[in-house]
């Protein structure tokens, strides 16, 4: 078995400015992640990491460069045929930061996961037990989307993704729109699933305080490139470019000036 679960080089995405041209969204990202790893894309908006994270489960398309999982490239066209589709959809499955637009209103999260589970051939029993691993319990297994909370949606659409038995979840601001004490508990229950079934973790985010409880690894993007990327305690207390730097300087703290973070355009 490759020792990269995932593999990304070279990924390169522009689109087209209504006066001509292209704007160059990502260009050359490269980076790796293990089975059981975890890495965060970190930047402020308009720097890519989207655009990154897309690509990747599948919802844009690449310029160039490949995305491989467990040494298997994944194609840049959705295959036709349904097996491969859901072959696919195996390998990387994404948490969007508002999970309510991406659940059906009309199922009960009981029903949403069974549906997920028969789609892919799955025991659906195995429903009521992923339920319990995020943490949601008899009522809200009966509750439909708009009945539940924002941090309980978010925990079912965590747990939907896991119904696929994925290999890779991106997960994209999927805690910025849920109060601190919530967004704890889901990163808490973010790193207790990937150290017990060893699912990989791609991480996007412009907070960089999440970032450092969830990452081994951090890569700081800028104007679609990556500007330094390594070990998430090393880049985050000794980083080497400016940018980085002033990344840093923007996040509130105690005794924190505003003045002490410049522009960082």
């Amino acid at each position: 078995m490759p020792q990269n679960l995932l593999t990304v080089d070279s990924l390169s995405k522009s689109y087209p400015l209504p006066g001509g041209g292209r704007h160059q969204a990502a260009e050359n990202v490269t980076f790796t992640v293990g089975k059981g790893g975890s890495i965060g894309i970190v930047g402020e908006s308009g720097s890519g990491k989207t655009t990154v994270a897309r690509m990747l489960v599948g919802l844009a398309r690449q310029d160039s460069g490949t995305v491989t999982v467990e040494g298997r490239p994944r194609e840049a066209r959705t295959p036709r045929k349904r097996a491969a589709r859901l072959a696919r959809a195996r390998e990387i499955q994404m948490v969007f930061q508002d999970p309510y637009l991406s659940l059906d209103p009309r199922l009960t999260s009981a029903q949403c996961l069974r549906t997920a589970l028969h789609l892919h051939g799955r025991d659906e029993t195995l429903a009521a037990g992923l339920l319990d691993q995020v943490g949601l319990g008899t009522r809200e297994a009966g509750a439909r989307p708009r009945e539940l909370s924002g941090g309980q949606r978010q925990r079912l659409a965590i747990a939907r993704a896991l119904a696929v038995d994925p290999q890779v979840l991106v997960l994209d601001e999927a805690v910025a729109a849920l109060d601190v004490s919530i967004q704890a508990q889901i990163l808490q229950l973010l790193g207790e699933i990937r150290r017990d079934i060893g699912v990989a973790l791609v991480f996007v985010s412009h907070d960089l305080a999440v970032v450092q409880h969830i990452t081994d690894e951090v890569l700081v993007m800028r104007r679609g490139k990556a500007v330094e990327q390594g070990p998430t305690p090393q880049v985050l207390s000794a980083p080497k470019d400016p940018y980085t730097t002033r990344l840093l300087a923007s996040v509130p703290r105690e005794g924190w000036n505003p003045s002490d973070a410049t522009a960082l355009t």
